[in-house]
């Protein structure tokens, strides 16, 4: 029997019972007495593995087989979860996730998983509470010599993506080992000679030992790192070489595939050790279940996300469709909407009754297929929220923080083609939050807070955009403290310093380079990340912006497109120009009379419900060159919103509303202030997509 036919399904379905697991176990760990949540656990545990038998990938099921061995005797009230089974569970999966990623890109799901099969098989037979596994103590001393620095130097997630970006971006990734002479009195300064020397021409991704360790000479003779620079690696070992006491440098180029397979080793070497790690601190350590405030990280990062509730088995009628079709199926209606338009005009200068009638037919036919179309193609926001509770989790223990992720608004939709852009950048801000924002416990009981933080991600429907916010409780920003780190960087001149805003202080988190870290660690301080938040953000279409008060908090808030395609928008003339202005943005349209506009500071404004609102001419700001307003008694004006702000813009004519096709310029465009895109109309013609945000600050 092929089964080939089936991996897809099988893939499908494995991702959707790893992210249960995940979800799940974060639950488990915040309640461990709650056998419930160990019986969903099992369920999707045993039906993984029974998928992985029948496909034929005998690792994956083997290595489920044991995990759910242990998950049987918790759900029988034969063994009390604690911080090493919960450990060596997690470890588990992201064995699993790594072979079923592997079994997408073409492999055959194969994978060492020996270490973490002899830690499940101890907590089966109860040996880690005894003596340890001795069959993985006992030659703990030999192995200890035998691995090398790179055990230590498995890269997360958000580091291999950097590496990844910087190699395919052009820049050079190089693996570096250094040894330092074993008569040498200073290792930790010559060791902080290197990173100097380092530094000075390249980013410093990820060390082993970590920078903190170095500093304090907790390390032998060597180190090791992933650098990303523009030098080759002849430069990088003469200069490393030079400095004293340096007794051998090894720098090998990655590229992609290199790159891959080094992480995959490092990972391998690192999971046996922590095996090994935990063994010993479990055999001096008294059985007794967890507390349910040691894993306090997850306690409501799982339970408040309605992405959770999706791991219920539902019973729903659904297929699964290649997005690439979807993309086509949209195209394709695409251009049928630019034709509906066109046959629209056609049919009113023709007067003919009949094709007026079924013109207005295939109008409402269209419209709801539209509606099919665009609701195909919306996709909650969950499923990119429901990765971050795990990876909040394991960030603030390798922290030593306590917080709490508060999830909301996981059920609002977007459409596929931003969804899967946008998990990147909300990655880079949860953890800023976490690292710069949240304070340390210490720091938190010293300014009279509690002492779990909350970092909460939350997303919402605004007009046609989505808002997607990280908002925390910590540190807040110090505004003179990032400026002085802009101008010592070079961002900023002083002179530029002293006139900024607030919100203008916040954006240059966002420069290339920046970060006001005081020490370099392996999360933060290389001045890699937000960055990338900003531009992968504004090539969306949306924008980003801060706002924070120091010793309260922070609040990110992403504003991004609903859709990409189509949007309904109010059509304008100015002139021989149209333009178009997206619906949801607009308050209502009015007509104001010459004697109702007021200069106030020089800035035009008009009376607007009991208040003043600024008022902006399209015909000045775009230059046309056939009207001129100040000639007009009354002008057409659209008020519009942002957030809790309003502007009115002022044109010459309404051409009414219509269902619009969105085309970007290009790139060989450049980025015009306040235009967004442009349309095709029924004639032929081009219009103009006026942003409106973009006039309201």
């Amino acid at each position: 029997m092929d089964m080939n036919q089936y991996l897809n399904m099988f893939i499908d379905e494995s991702n959707d019972h790893l992210q249960s697991l995940n979800e799940n176990m974060l639950q488990l760990e915040s309640n461990p007495t709650d056998l419930g949540i160990v019986q969903v656990i099992f369920r999707s545990a045993h039906t993984l593995k029974g998928m992985a038998a029948t496909m034929g990938f005998e690792d994956l099921a083997s290595l489920t087989h044991q995990m759910e061995n242990v998950l049987d005797l918790v759900r029988n009230n034969k063994l009390a979860m604690h911080e090493f089974i919960f450990d060596t569970l997690f470890k588990g999966l992201d064995a699993l996730e790594s072979m079923v990623q592997n079994i997408t890109e073409g492999g055959d799901g194969k994978a060492d998983v020996s270490s973490i099969v002899t830690s499940l098989q101890s907590i089966v037979s109860g040996d880690f509470q005894k003596s340890g596994t001795d069959a993985v103590s006992e030659d703990s001393s030999s192995k200890k010599v035998e691995r090398s620095d790179s055990a230590g130097l498995v890269l997360d997630q958000f580091q291999y993506s950097v590496l990844e970006q910087s190699i395919s971006e052009g820049h050079r990734v190089h693996y570096i080992q250094v040894t330092i002479s074993s008569d040498s009195q200073l290792k930790a300064a010559r060791a902080f000679m290197v990173f100097n020397t380092l530094e000075n021409s390249g980013e410093i991704v990820k060390s082993y030992p970590s920078v903190q360790d170095i500093e304090q000479e907790k390390f032998e003779q060597s180190f090791s790192l992933y650098y990303i620079t523009q030098k080759e690696v002849g430069e990088l070992e003469k200069e490393i070489a030079g400095i004293s006491e340096i007794e051998t440098v090894s720098v090998v180029q990655l590229d992609q595939e290199s790159l891959k397979q080094m992480s995959e080793v490092t990972a391998g070497l690192v999971e046996a050790a922590a095996v090994q790690e935990a063994v010993a601190v479990q055999q001096s350590a008294p059985s007794q279940p967890q507390s349910p405030t040691a894993a306090s990280v997850a306690k409501p990062a799982a339970a408040k996300a309605p992405a959770v509730k999706a791991a219920a088995p539902t019973h729903n009628r659904t297929i699964r469709v290649d997005i690439e079709r979807l993309d086509v199926l949209m195209n394709l209606f695409s251009e049928l909407l630019i034709d509906r338009v066109r046959l629209e005009q056609l049919a009113s200068e023709a007067s003919n009754p009949a094709l007026t009638e079924t013109v207005e037919h295939m109008s409402r036919v269209s419209s709801d297929l539209q509606n099919v179309v665009l609701k195909l193609r919306m996709v909650p926001v969950d499923t990119v929220f429901n990765r971050f509770p795990r990876m909040v989790r394991d960030l603030a223990k390798s922290l030593d923080k306590k917080l709490d992720l508060l999830i909301t608004g996981a059920e609002t939709e977007m459409d596929r083609t931003v969804i899967d852009e946008i998990g990147d950048p909300l990655v880079h801000l949860l953890r800023n939050s976490v690292d710069h924002g949240i304070e340390s416990v210490a720091d938190r009981i010293a300014a009279g807070k509690p002492e779990t933080g909350t970092v909460q991600l939350r997303a919402f429907h605004s007009g046609n955009n989505v808002f997607i916010e990280i908002e925390d409780d910590g540190n807040g920003i110090n505004r003179e403290k990032v400026l002085n780190s802009a101008i010592s960087k070079g961002i900023l001149t002083e002179e530029q310093a002293a006139v900024m805003t607030d919100e203008e202080a916040y954006q240059v988190l966002f420069a290339p380079g920046f970060s006001t870290a005081a020490v370099i660690s392996d999360v933060s301080g290389r001045g890699v990340g937000l960055d990338v938040v900003k531009s992968k953000i504004t090539a969306l279409g949306g924008n980003v912006t801060v706002h924070s008060t120091l010793g309260k908090g922070t609040n990110f808030s992403v504003q991004l497109p609903l859709t990409l395609s189509i949007i309904a928008a109010m059509m304008i003339q100015i002139g021989s120009e149209k333009y178009a202005i997206p619906l949801s943005s607009i308050v209502e349209t009015a007509i104001v009379k010459r004697t109702q506009i007021r200069s106030v500071h020089g800035n035009k404004m008009i009376a607007f419900r009991d208040s003043h609102i600024p008022l902006i001419s399209l015909s000045q700001l775009f230059e046309v060159p056939d009207f001129n307003e100040d000639e007009e008694e009354e002008t057409e004006v659209v008020v519009i919103r942002k957030g809790d702000r309003l502007a009115a813009l002022s044109v010459q004519d309404f051409l009414g509303q219509s269902e619009i096709v969105l085309k970007n310029l290009g790139k060989y465009l450049p980025n015009i202030q306040g235009i967004s895109g442009a349309t095709i109309l029924g004639d032929g013609q081009v219009a103009l997509i006026i942003d409106p945000n973009v006039f309201i600050k």
